[in-house]
């Protein structure tokens, strides 16, 4: 524990930083470097860190606790000891690399080319060497080599049910982005959305309710929505997203998907080829994490979760492409899927009961244009859309004009444009505007939204339909009606209810207003960091006993609490130097109180006479 907290206090506060935030330990009752040693040496801290090593790094600690039995070791006996057990050249070669980033997670001590392994590491690590864990020399070799199939498999139906899962997952990660770009969603102070949001988008994206937060999660992973206060909304990476083709949208999440797998279990996998299965993969991932335990087991089950929905395993069982994305061949993956997606459109029938049908998926432009002024009705491989008088409203609040919509639709149509549905789009822009809303004149405080119309039947309608309630509409003349609401929202409700409303600017002047609201992906914000405060009071208690002396006493409390016995060299009257083995037992009024365990007496030194303390040999 001594030459960790020796080593602690030759760290830079960035480098002791990074140490920390690669390690959980329990902070509480930590007051110096000294408490921090402990802490980090913890058991549960150390198996914590153990666990997560992967094979060659715990191949070159096991190597080092192995060693170290008889006193400190060495870079180059732990690199004779591995090339003894028959270890790669890659591993022995990278020996010294892997001891710096062991001590980087505080599990070792490598000062130049000595290594010092804690003995509360040794104590977790040395036992399991063989019995829960490999052995050093098993550690040490290669992963075993790949059967050869003879067998020729016809992977085209497993491609087909693949494509099927990722076509579906990928639709339907579309339209949980277009529904929430008409209408966030609003995150719980508990954690996960809103009960009537969470039904919402699930009915919109044509998914369980319970597959909805897996759904969701992974299009956060992709940056394609983004929180914003209490809400979720559509990032503009998203929009970007939603604007490319399916094998497109595709390729970004399997990107996201492959990003979380360590990219030497990448390769480690990616080598079994036609053998890769379910079953292969987890023996691959418990071969390459040894000390795993249940993180592996639950990590693996989310991996094959995540990948049966991206069509990257079929039934449980790795796809073809599951291999691709490992490789990196991600173009080679999609293009692989896509022969399998459904052929897009670019050309649908629109029919004279105002429905439009897509024989196919349309093309993601269109399909964005289209919503503009039309309700989605079925999404399949088949589409329906219709079009309404509220939807035309829409469209036309947004910038589209009755010419701009026929002219769309026209060359869009299969079957020319139906007469009703040019009599529905003139109508609905003959009507539009007839109803305004602005934001109120400040005299009219409270009121933050203005509605006025030169029809005073449809403002005595609007002051008595129940559907509006919620807007708190007040009729204040035979033309004008205020609200407590901001002009947008009066807007919305408005549209919502299917009134002819356009909003206003303070001249008069029709301005255009979208629902689809978009989100920048923000910048990171930095949160308070729990390790950086803890850094704080450490450094601090540091800086204020910093004396030698001071650093001197700590050690030596820290020896009697732990019992370990130290090697003190004391200062001699004749200015010579003598070494004791001793035991301490208490530190105050400047003094140690120790036992000589070579004397079998107890011994009373002033710190003062004290020129160094070091850990004991072994055996002593």
């Amino acid at each position: 524990m001594l030459e960790l907290a020796a080593r602690l206090r030759g760290l830079s506060r960035d480098s002791l930083a990074a140490a920390l935030h690669s390690r959980e330990f329990e902070p509480s009752g930590v007051r110096d470097l000294f408490d921090l040693a402990e802490a980090v040496l913890a058991p549960d801290s150390i198996d914590h860190a153990v666990g997560r090593l992967d094979r060659r790094h715990l191949a070159v600690l096991a190597a080092a606790v192995e060693l170290v039995a008889d006193g400190d070791t060495t870079v180059e006996r732990v690199r004779a000891e591995l090339v003894g057990q028959a270890a790669s050249a890659e591993l022995s070669d990278a020996t010294s690399e892997l001891l710096d980033e062991l001590s980087g997670l505080l599990l070792l001590v490598r000062i130049d080319d000595r290594v010092h392994v804690p003995a509360a590491v040794i104590a977790r690590v040395a036992p399991r060497l063989g019995a829960e864990l490999p052995t050093v020399a098993e550690l040490a070799t290669p992963a075993p080599p790949v059967p050869v199939s003879g067998a020729d498999v016809d992977r085209t139906l497993i491609d087909r049910r693949a494509a099927e899962t990722a076509y579906a997952t990928v639709a339907a990660t579309a339209e949980v982005l277009a529904a929430l770009g008409t209408q966030p969603a609003r995150e719980l102070a508990k954690g996960g959305l809103a009960l009537p949001d969470s039904k919402r988008l699930a009915e919109a994206s044509g998914i369980a309710l319970d597959a909805l937060p897996r759904l969701f999660h992974r299009a956060d992973e992709a940056g394609l929505v983004v929180r914003d206060g209490a809400f979720w909304l559509e990032s503009e990476r998203g929009a970007e997203w939603s604007l490319e083709t399916t094998a497109g949208r595709w390729r970004r999440l399997a990107e996201c998907w492959r990003a979380r797998i360590p990219e030497a279990l990448r390769e480690l996998v990616a080598r079994r080829s036609e053998s890769l299965t379910a079953s292969t993969l987890g023996e691959d991932v418990r071969w390459f994490y040894p000390a795993g335990g249940r993180w592996i087991d639950e990590g693996l089950e989310r991996l094959i979760g995540e990948a049966e929905a991206l069509g990257l395993a079929v039934s449980g069982e790795p796809a073809p492409t599951a291999l691709l994305v490992l490789a990196g061949e991600l173009d080679r993956a999609s293009d692989r899927l896509a022969a399998h997606f459904p052929a897009q459109v670019e050309q649908v029938y629109l029919q004279h009961d105002l429905s439009i049908v897509s024989p196919g998926p349309l093309e993601p432009a269109l399909d964005a244009r289209l919503r503009g002024f039309a309700d989605v009705e079925g999404r399949d491989l088949a589409s329906t859309y219709r079009v309404s008088a509220a939807s035309v409203n829409r469209g036309l609040a947004a910038g589209e004009t009755a010419e701009s919509i026929l002219e769309f639709l026209g060359g869009l149509s299969l079957t020319g444009i139906p007469q009703p549905l040019s009599y529905l789009v003139a109508e609905a822009a003959a009507r539009f505007g007839s109803l305004r809303v602005s934001l109120a004149d400040p005299a009219d405080a409270p009121a933050r939204a203005s509605v006025r119309s030169d029809d005073e039947q449809l403002v005595r309608t609007l002051a008595v339909d129940q559907s509006l309630v919620s807007i708190g509409l007040r009729q204040t003349g035979p033309h004008r009606l205020l609200s407590r609401f901001p002009p947008e929202v009066v807007f919305w409700a408005l549209a919502d209810a299917r009134y002819p409303v356009a909003a206003e600017d303070a001249a008069g002047e029709i301005i255009r207003l979208s629902r689809h609201h978009l989100a920048a992906v923000p910048e990171p914000v930095s949160k308070p960091d729990p390790i950086e405060a803890l850094l704080d009071v450490v450094l601090a208690e540091g800086e204020a006993g910093a004396s030698e002396q001071a650093w001197l006493a700590r050690q030596l409390e820290a020896a009697a609490r732990s019992k370990e016995t130290l090697t003190v060299t004391v200062r001699m009257p004749g200015g010579d130097t003598a070494d004791y083995l001793l035991a301490p037992a208490s530190v105050a009024n400047g003094r140690l109180r120790a036992r000589d365990r070579k004397a079998d007496i107890e011994r009373t030194l002033p710190l003062s006479a004290i020129a160094a303390v070091s850990p004991a040999p072994a055996g002593a």
